[in-house]
């Protein structure tokens, strides 16, 4: 169990994780009241945001924003539980935990950082409006949050964007306007009417409030698992985990920060290893919440000061951890939820007897990508067979087949006829089988029955395969 740094006083009820003894609140209060310039008002702040972007440094935040950003957000955010899963425990060695981000009134963790920024506007700015680019769940976080403090909202999406997304941002009052493929066109778009609408932009990820409020998990982390020695987080721009890494460094230095992108979609990956940000000349990842091509600027330096560790899974490794976290945890996770648990189930971390908290930062999946996930997922585990086989055409052939397979306790999902292909023998016929198998084994058993019993049985193999380039957005 890791100690971290020792605290001169009890934990406080209202912050929900021990404060550091060396740590003061300097900052000034939320309310629009407030008359204390000592660290970053609201005036400074808008004099400092109307500089050009090259010329201004963005304020990296540290604790003390993370247990203010705590404050202000408390009433609108669920504290979401953090689960024991003996599943995965059992699976990987270590002992693991979930917090359960994918329970949050938006599906995500995203409604944390957005609510904290819009706290922050002026009454001018709110009247101006706001406007995001998002892949879906940060245009939910900020269309909710504008919502509740009545601050005209646009949400720039991705064509390509799940419809549960869409729909749900939608519904949260926020007008939806998708361009792009992916999420750097529709942030470029995004900017260019803020520009000529004059409304706020409010960032994903590299933005010091919206960091702020994401690193609010990382204190609830602390408070609830207060034994977790490794805490693992999805990454796309890397507000999420840097948030979490400045809050929970600043208090426990020793617990391990480890970050997983998408092998698709590693634009942080790419950023630690060039020493700077860098775009990626393309991505294809099924977990669209942390597909983004460039890193941030600011998530970039706190990562490569504070983030022990980033790597990469696969979109396979993705798949089998949403399917697990289904089947085992009954928990409905999107790809980027699940990045955490797929790095877990890989092997690559070295976390065997640790106590390990991963993040499911969001839920918000399309139920069409959810039937194919599970249709993919089964296929890969061998719980769906696909054979080709040649029939005598005459009656009682096909009854014989399937009473054969019948008795091996396999299911038979669907059966097709085809007496037309050009190479097919006369007075015969092909057959095709969709079955359900249990596992592997089971379907290499079947496989040898049927050969030894006199058939010429194929399995189906996909039409083509893709290759590691094909399909990059």
């Amino acid at each position: 169990m890791a100690t971290g740094h020792k605290t001169s006083s009890p934990p406080s009820k209202s912050s929900g994780a021990p404060r550091p003894a060396h740590t003061t609140r300097t900052s000034p209060p939320i309310a629009d009241t407030s008359d204390d310039e000592t660290v970053d008002t609201r005036d400074t702040r808008a004099a400092r945001e109307a500089q050009p972007a090259p010329e201004r440094a963005i304020r990296r935040p540290d604790v003390t924003d993370v247990w203010r950003a705590q404050e202000v957000i408390r009433p609108h955010v669920a504290h979401t539980p953090i689960l024991p899963s003996r599943t995965l425990s059992a699976m990987t060695g270590a002992h693991v935990s979930l917090k359960a981000e994918n329970l949050q009134r938006i599906g995500a963790y995203k409604i944390r950082g957005a609510t904290y920024k819009l706290s922050q506007l002026s009454e001018e700015e709110r009247a101006r409006g706001v406007i995001a680019a998002s892949a879906g769940n940060h245009g939910q976080g900020v269309a909710l949050a504008a919502a509740s403090l009545h601050i005209p909202c646009t949400i720039v999406m991705p064509v390509a964007a799940p419809l549960a997304k869409v729909t749900a941002t939608q519904g949260y009052g926020a007008t939806v306007v998708l361009h792009g493929d992916n999420y750097n066109e529709a942030y470029e778009h995004a900017c260019e009417l803020a520009a000529s609408s004059g409304a706020t932009y409010i960032h994903a990820y590299d933005d010091p409030d919206i960091i702020a409020g994401q690193g609010t998990v990382g204190l609830e982390i602390l408070a609830d698992a207060p034994e977790v020695e490794a805490i693992i987080v999805g990454v796309g721009g890397g507000g999420l985990i840097s948030g979490v890494a400045t809050a929970v460094k600043a208090l426990k230095p020793s617990i391990r920060i480890i970050g997983v992108e998408a092998s698709g979609a590693a634009s942080m990956r790419a950023a630690l290893d060039a020493g700077r940000p860098v775009t990626l000349p393309a991505i294809n990842t099924i977990a669209d919440g942390i597909a983004t091509k460039t890193a941030g600027s600011l998530t970039f330096e706190i990562v490569r000061d504070l983030v022990d560790e980033v790597v990469t899974v696969d979109d396979e490794e993705i798949i089998h951890a949403v399917l697990l976290l289904l089947e085992r945890c009954k928990l409905l996770v999107e790809g980027a939820g699940a990045a955490g648990v797929a790095a877990l189930l890989s092997g690559r971390l070295d976390l065997a007897g640790k106590h390990v908290v991963a993040v499911l930062s969001g839920g918000n999946i399309d139920m069409n990508l959810v039937g194919k996930f599970i249709q993919h997922g089964l296929s890969v585990q061998g719980r769906y067979l696909v054979i080709h086989t040649l029939l005598p055409d005459r009656p009682g052939e096909l009854l014989r087949l399937l009473t054969l397979i019948a008795e091996q306790h396999v299911n038979v999902l669907d059966v097709a006829h085809h007496r037309m292909a050009p190479r097919l023998p006369v007075q015969q016929v092909e057959v095709v089988m969709t079955l359900e198998t249990r596992d592997r084994a089971h379907c290499e058993t079947l496989l040898e029955l049927l050969r030894a019993r006199g058939y010429a049985v194929r399995e189906e193999e996909p039409a083509f395969a893709l290759e590691s380039g094909s399909h990059l957005r």
